[in-house]
Order: C-alpha cells, then structure tokens, then sequence
C-alpha cells in the first residue's frame, strides 16, 4: 500500500467516525462526542459511537462489533475521533480495552484538551507498542467538541452568540421588525445549533416582544426544549408569566429567569408557582456570577439568543467566547436600524475584536460565519 493510498484511507475512515460521532449530537454533555471505526483498509468491520455520559465509550462499541471478524483485528485500525481515555471514570479506560483486542494500529483525530489526560492516552498506547497516528481531520474533530473543549478546561460554560444580520450589520429594523432576515436554511442551521447547547439564552425584551418558545425543531425528530435562560432584571416578566410560552409551556420547568435581588416575594410567586427556577444575581459582577452557577447547576454550554443590548454588554464585558453570525444578502441603509453590536470605541482596524479559527457555510442565499471571539492583546 502507498503513503498516499493509506492517507486516503485514513481521512475517509476519520470522516466516518466524525458522522458517528455527531449521531449523539447535543447529547453527551458534560462528555465529549466520540465516534470511532475498525477498519481493514478500506473495509469497515466495526463501529460505533458515545451515545451519553455514563454509557460505554465509542471505542469498545466499535471494538464489541468488530470482535466477531474471523482473522483476527491484529491487521486492523482503529480510527477515534478523540485520543482514547487512560483513567477509571463511569467506564474502564479504553486504552486498556484496545490493548486487550489486539489492535495494532489506532489513528486518533484530536487530543483530549483535559490538562490531566492530554497526551497520556497516546503514549500509554505505544508504551505496549501500539502505532499510533494522531491529528487527521484534527481541525474537524477539535470543532466538534467546542463546549466540552472550553468546560473541561476552564470548568466554566461555553458561551456563544447567535445574530442573523443584513450586509449592513443591522439585526431589526428601527421598530424592532426582525422576522426574517434570513431564510428557512439558515433557521434551520441554528435549531441545529440549538440542539447542540445544554442552554439557550434571551433577554425579557426579546420575551416580551416575541414570545419564544425556544425549543428545537426539527423535522422528524421528537421537540426538545434546552435550558431555557430569561435575562429579567427588572422582572419584567412575571406579570405576563401565564401568557408566556417560557413560563407557561409544559417545559417551564427547564426556564430560569435570571433577576436581580431585592424583588418582593410577591412578585417572584407567579414563577415559583409555575416551577421556574429564579436566580437572584448581583449586577456587580453580572455575567461572571451567572457563569459560575451555571457551573453550579451543570450547565456546561449557553447560547445567547438576545437582542442588541444583551449581545453588546455580553461581548463588552468579555464573557463572550463565541459568535454565530448569519449573514443575508439585504440591506436596510439605515443609521437608526438596530446594530447587532454597539458601545464601544474602536478608533483604529488593528484595535478591533475578530474571530478566530473562522468557520464558514453558506444555506441558501445567506452566509454563516463562526469562530471565537479574541479581543487581541
């Protein structure tokens, strides 16, 4: 076989497990999607994927089909999307299982960011002599991961931004008209999205205008409702709590109304009634405070749907880590139109916030891009 034919291989079997892998989208939080595949060459004989914390990892799923192969899987490979686990958790390591199946080769596509673990799978597996690969289809099988990357090591949520905008950077017009700027692909890209986060964000004034639902839908797949966050710090919403899908829906249970203290218990009782969760955060401190219960609670991933305000005092403040921004082909040519961002002063290009480990894709007529958000030096 050539070097050029067994790189082939390897991307197409990389791939494959990355499709694997994203079977359990949005499921295995606070866990990792991992997909995995045996293969002889081009011939898969065994695969599999992490279908949700606590349940067998890819690896020995793969491994458990491909174990009834005739001749063996000492000429095989094992292809992971992640480098294999080396430590006891809900599950034994699954280095130790691949040594005990007698594979030879195993090809990994990312590290594991966890500072205690980055590494040692790699070289427990070849400390027994095992051929490991690492970094095919790295890039696609890093991006895969973004919420469990950042939680695992900064024990902190993941916090990104979604905005559709004209080509003018405008996200309503000056009446607040939004719907829609773009089309049904692009929409349907970020349900996919939605699906992906534990939590799904929005201030009272996007509440009050719209009344979400802020559920995932997808065609012919089952409604899913995330954690449901509402920005309120004046609680403006309780009052109108009974006419609100967020706090009236059978998912309520899964809302929190994020306030300020100091509001009468009266006022809070609507909310405690219906099984809303109410956290009572300092303004001092805002966002860092709603991070660390998050953290609390475990939820490890939160993606903020707000309008103008929340996403300027969130990528302000610096607790934005991460932007979706879909693009459609309007313009409104108008000064007093709603910015997606505002409030600051950026007197030169150099001095300006960018993405970083850029994304793109297009649905129909409209562009995404994503990436995470650097505020430079």
């Amino acid at each position: 076989m050539t070097e050029e034919t067994q790189r082939r291989w390897d991307n197409a079997m990389m791939d494959r497990a990355l499709v694997n892998a994203r079977t359990a989208w949005g499921d295995t939080h606070p866990n990792p999607m991992v997909g995995a595949v045996v293969a002889l060459g081009s011939q898969v004989i065994g695969e599999g994927f992490h279908s949700c914390a606590g349940e067998p990892h890819a690896e020995p799923v793969a491994l458990g089909y491909a174990r009834s192969y005739p001749d063996g899987l000492g000429i095989a490979t094992l292809y992971v999307t992640l480098e294999p686990c080396s430590t006891y958790g809900r599950t034994p390591p699954c280095t130790e299982v691949i040594r005990q199946s007698g594979i030879r080769r195993v090809v990994v596509g990312a590290i594991d960011p966890n500072p205690a673990h980055a590494g040692r799978g790699i070289a427990e597996l070849e400390s027994w002599g095992i051929n490991v690969v690492t970094g095919v289809r790295e890039r696609a099988c890093t991006d895969l991961n973004l919420v469990y990357n950042h939680w695992i090591r900064e024990q902190k949520p993941f916090v990104a931004a979604k905005i559709a905008v004209t080509l003018d950077g405008k996200i309503a017009t000056r009446d607040g008209d939004s719907k829609w700027i773009t089309g049904e692909d692009a929409r349907a890209d970020v349900m996919r999205w939605r699906r992906y986060f534990p939590a799904v964000a929005v201030g009272s004034e996007t509440v009050l205008r719209d009344n979400p639902r802020l559920t995932v839908r997808v065609q012919g797949v089952p409604r899913h409702a995330p954690y449901r966050i509402v920005f309120d710090r004046r609680l403006r919403c309780a009052k109108r709590s009974g006419e609100l899908h967020l706090f009236s829906d059978r998912w309520r249970e899964r809302t929190i109304a994020v306030t300020e203290p100091g509001h009468p218990e009266a006022a809070l009782a609507p909310l405690r009634e219906a099984g809303v969760a109410v956290w009572e955060i300092p303004r001092s401190g805002w966002w860092e405070a709603i991070g660390a219960r998050c953290a609390k609670e475990g939820i490890c991933g939160v993606l903020v749907e707000g309008g103008g305000g929340i996403l300027s005092d969130l990528l302000n403040s610096g607790a934005l880590h991460y932007l979706f921004s879909y693009r459609a082909p309007k313009l409104l040519a108008d000064a007093s139109a709603i910015a997606a961002f505002q409030g600051r002063t950026t007197p030169r290009i150099a001095e300006c916030i960018t993405l970083t480990h850029v994304e793109h894709a297009v649905f129909g007529e409209d562009q995404m891009v994503r990436g995470f958000v650097s505020h430079g030096a």
